[in-house]
């Protein structure tokens, strides 16, 4: 049975740093694409970042970009993403997801393609 458990959430600065990570089992990161949607309150779950650990490529949306960095260790199954700059419009609950196949999915980082979610982590920037 397939599962996704995200953990490195917490309240940071604006400004300050935080990096998530996501330990899957029962899926494989060469098959799939594995990432990070985001639902602040009151808004729609937003597409964040994803790898496709099979030939590295990756999506980050346009909110983050410059900013937030997806890596993936395969030997520990896991999923990183570090959050630098970060503002207080990133606060919201980040759920890790997985989608496949990963070649597919990488390119259409939407929650209609997702099999697997996470619980979720808050993040909350706030000084």
């Amino acid at each position: 049975q397939a599962h996704l458990v995200e953990s490195g959430g917490g309240l940071v600065q604006p400004g300050g740093s935080l990096r998530l990570s996501c330990a899957a089992s029962g899926i494989s990161l060469d098959y799939y694409a594995i990432g990070w949607f985001r639902q602040a309150p009151g808004k729609e779950r937003e597409g964040v970042s994803c790898i496709h650990s099979f030939d590295g490529s990756t999506y980050y949306a346009d909110s983050v970009k410059g900013r937030f960095t997806i890596s993936s260790d395969n030997a520990k199954n896991t999923v990183y993403l570090k959050m630098n700059s970060l503002k207080p419009d990133d606060t919201a609950v980040y759920y890790c997801a997985a989608g496949g196949p990963g070649d597919y999915v990488k390119d259409r980082w939407r929650a209609t393609y997702i099999d697997v979610w996470g619980q979720g982590t808050q993040v909350t920037v706030s000084s």
